[in-house]
């Protein structure tokens, strides 16, 4: 058992937040952009 915080275990939960959310917001922008290529290429067509 330890007496004293380890700070470790904070920064590593911290970046794990981080890279998850990052990862989130990269699929998420990705899918976005698919949809309005699709949309843009509908309207061309027409």
């Amino acid at each position: 058992m330890r007496e004293a915080l380890d700070h470790w275990d904070f920064v590593i939960a911290a970046y794990a937040i981080g890279l998850g959310a990052l990862a989130i917001l990269i699929i998420w922008s990705w899918q976005s952009m698919r949809r309005a290529e699709k949309r843009k290429d509908e309207v061309k067509r027409r």
